[in-house]
């Protein structure tokens, strides 16, 4: 009789598995999922094992080199392929046979992290063999707490806000009209805040766009997007801007149905000018007025698409940028999302007896997307 004990280590758990290699080694498809920490002066050769679907292995700089350099070599030549960010620019890395720490070059903490993908069609048999694997990576949304506490005198509004609902007498009761103008002046002013940081928000910035970093800061951030330089947009360049961005996107990601561009409301306000025929069209020597859409010039908004994508004006978004991505890649965060709507209001003569009105709201918000690959950037370079 044999006894399986099972032991949990919840801490040893958390950490990924790690080896530091101070000479020559060949990777097992055992050491998938490890870190491999190059520390030794003397840089040496590090073999790969055949292609395996999922396999990944990940390599840092431990140590400066003071010799030579470290060489890692896959088994299977002309097999590397994706992209290396250097020196801040992104390096496209086709057919490649090896990839090499060079003395002199390196700096600590550089790394570089090899995933193993495979083809996902295979011809058909009666067995179950696996053809590839999905590598999932994650990106957290980070709600911020948020909060508004104002503060109003009735008193200032005795003469000015329907003195007969007010009453004349000393304890004036707070008028219903003004209660119902102030909850919807202070939620509307919060959207704009929170539409602002969305967009905008930069936690090392300042207020009012500094509560939560948003999507232009975290999209940039990233190394995976698809960029395009912006200029300043006019209705004599709008389609031709809107054309880089269109012309960015990945084939694969201008089939998907819920594919939008969002952007600014100048962007907007060009477009619209420009389909209404007062883009100027031809030549330096021959300038025309463009055509308008369906001869509408100054009547009726038109459609806002552009090459099939729909485009959707976003206030909160800075002058002359603009971001493309399916809507189920762009994520809002909150805890309850009625609390972006719910304003509280107390009148504060029932518990101190002056007569100030406090307005208060709570609530959480953050963002986060999710595809970089998928996403067209168009911001200032």
């Amino acid at each position: 009789m044999s006894t399986t004990i099972n032991v949990s280590n919840d801490v040893t758990r958390i950490f990924d598995k790690t080896e530091t290699l101070t000479g020559a080694y060949s990777v097992e498809h055992a050491d998938s999922g490890k870190t491999f920490f190059l520390n030794a002066a003397a840089g040496a050769a590090i073999s790969m094992p055949a292609l395996k679907a999922g396999a990944n292995y990940k390599f840092v700089v431990a140590a400066a080199f003071a010799t030579s350099d470290w060489v890692v070599t896959p088994s299977d030549a002309g097999k590397l392929e994706g992209s290396l960010v250097v020196a801040g620019d992104a390096v496209t890395v086709a057919a490649g046979n090896s990839f090499t720490f060079e003395l002199g070059a390196e700096n600590v903490g550089d790394f570089v992290q090899n995933v193993a993908s495979g083809n996902l069609l295979s011809s058909a048999s009666c067995d179950f063999t696996p053809s590839s694997s999905v590598t999932l990576t994650e990106r957290i949304i980070e709600p911020q707490e948020l909060q508004v506490n104002l503060e109003l005198c009735k008193s200032n509004y005795l003469s000015t806000w329907q003195a007969m609902e007010m009453g004349f007498s000393a304890y004036h009761e707070f008028p219903a009209s003004f209660a119902d103008f102030l909850i919807a002046h202070v939620a509307e002013k919060v959207a704009e805040e929170i539409e602002k940081n969305i967009w905008q928000g930069d936690t090392t910035g300042s207020a009012p766009t500094n509560h939560f970093d948003g999507f232009a800061k975290l999209i940039e951030a990233a190394s995976n997007v698809n960029d395009v330089d912006s200029t300043s947009v006019t209705a004599a360049n709008v389609v031709d801007e809107l054309g880089k961005i269109v012309d960015a996107l990945p084939s694969a990601t201008y089939s998907k149905s819920d594919l939008k561009i969002y952007v600014s409301s100048n962007i907007a306000r060009a477009y619209q000018r420009a389909l209404g025929g007062f883009a100027s069209i031809g030549t330096a020597s021959n300038t025309v007025v463009g055509p308008s859409y369906q001869d509408q010039s100054f009547v009726g908004r038109k459609p806002m698409n552009f090459d099939g994508v729909d485009l959707v004006m976003c206030p909160g978004l800075a002058d002359n940028t603009a971001v493309a991505s399916p809507a189920s890649n762009l994520m809002f965060g909150t805890g309850l999302l009625s609390d972006q709507n719910e304003v509280r209001i107390i009148d504060m003569a029932e518990y101190d007896g002056s007569q100030n009105i406090r307005v208060i709201m709570r609530m959480t918000a953050g963002v986060q997307f999710g595809i970089a690959e998928d996403i067209v950037l168009y911001n200032p370079a």
